[in-house]
């Protein structure tokens, strides 16, 4: 269900996966050129690595914006990577139901609430995340050692959060 990576034409509904050099940024496309994400506070569009910011954020807010902005100098695919899993909600009611909380901020977790989970949730009415899952499977078959530390850090900065202080 993913096209190649690359500049591609989407059709509204269709799931934007941007490719970052450790995970990936999602957004739904809604038509004319624009998408709606959910922006960590703490992520820049384009930022490339500098997206590992989105660690440390715990809300996000939900913005309407270009294509190009978010997409940056990034290549991007569509991806509606769970058409074969579930039935994909009416295109009407996904861009109505995305639009409508254009400008709402929601927590955000890069593991259990990220854009990823937001967007499947828009499209099938589930949020679920892959990536998730697919780094903690890389890290496991210690395949790649960036992936793995990303994901150690991850973990160890989350029990930080939840317990300061106990250290």
């Amino acid at each position: 269900m993913a096209s190649h990576w690359g500049r591609v034409q989407p059709s509204p509904g269709d799931l934007i996966e941007v490719k970052r050099p450790v995970y990936q940024h999602w957004a739904l496309y809604v038509g004319d050129g624009y998408v709606v994400h959910l922006a960590p506070d703490c992520e820049v569009a384009g930022a490339g690595i500098g997206s590992l910011g989105s660690i440390t954020c715990d809300q996000a807010k939900i913005q309407k914006v270009a294509l190009k902005v978010v997409v940056g100098g990034d290549l991007y695919r569509v991806n509606n990577q769970l058409d074969d899993k579930y039935e994909p909600l009416p295109v009407g009611m996904i861009i109505y139901a995305a639009e409508h909380q254009v400008g709402r901020t929601i927590p955000y977790d890069l593991i259990t609430n990220n854009c990823e989970h937001w967007v499947n949730n828009m499209r099938y009415g589930v949020p679920e995340s892959r990536q998730i899952l697919n780094l903690v499977l890389r890290a496991s078959k210690k395949s790649s050692m960036v992936h793995t530390l990303v994901l150690v850090g991850v973990l160890i900065y989350k029990v930080v959060r939840i317990f300061p202080g106990k250290s």
